[in-house]
């Protein structure tokens, strides 16, 4: 598992790297979230994961990684939080151990495993938003999609997910995961964030 967040880390890296001066403030499939709101919550979920594995509970970091953590180089901010997640997994012996989330004690290996699914979708909102190659690598897409299949009627609760949509008869892999998390390919979209995130 540390190889396929690894991978899904690096893929939305790459992603991250594409992004254009001005495309910052473009909208995305996630409703109220533009381009910077959306890299600027996947850094903050990689810096949770990294604090997470090194024994810190939730409420030790409280609001600490609150509001925006990209700065003025949103790019080497995001990269600076993909390391510290890559280098806390690898400190980990094992991901058998316990992370102590709000909610209380919970396995590291669901943990990891929740993120990187987060981190697969959320790599075509970003592909779709600033308008590059949508098509997900087909590791990725069936680990997310089997990460996924058990809870996805139960995401829109957390606000960051749409209910999901009926799935067309002998779908390809992606486009069962993005109906699966409330997503379309092809469907127009239109956010009500327009300006920088910074």
């Amino acid at each position: 598992m540390p190889r396929v967040h690894c991978a899904a880390l690096n893929l939305f890296g790459l992603l991250v790297r594409e992004v254009e001066p001005d495309q910052w403030g473009l909208p995305t499939p996630c409703r109220l979230w533009n381009v910077g709101d959306l890299v600027n919550h996947v850094a903050v979920q990689e810096q949770w994961l990294a604090l997470l594995l090194s024994g810190a509970p939730a409420a030790a970091v409280g609001d600490r990684l609150d509001g925006d953590q990209l700065g003025d180089d949103p790019v080497l901010s995001f990269k600076r939080a993909a390391t510290e997640a890559k280098e806390a997994i690898q400190a980990t012996e094992t991901l058998d151990s316990t992370v102590t989330l709000w909610s209380g004690p919970a396995p590291a290996r669901d943990l990891v495993s929740q993120l990187t699914m987060d981190l697969v979708v959320h790599s075509w909102d970003l592909a779709r938003a600033i308008g590059t190659d949508e098509g997900l690598p087909a590791l990725l897409v069936a680990f997310a999609l089997w990460e996924v299949s058990d809870y996805a009627d139960r995401l829109t609760g957390s606000g960051l997910f749409d209910p999901p949509l009926p799935v067309p008869e002998g779908p390809g892999w992606q486009t069962r995961l993005l109906a699966l998390t409330g997503r379309q390919a092809g469907t127009p979209f239109t956010g009500t964030r327009t300006e920088p995130v910074r």
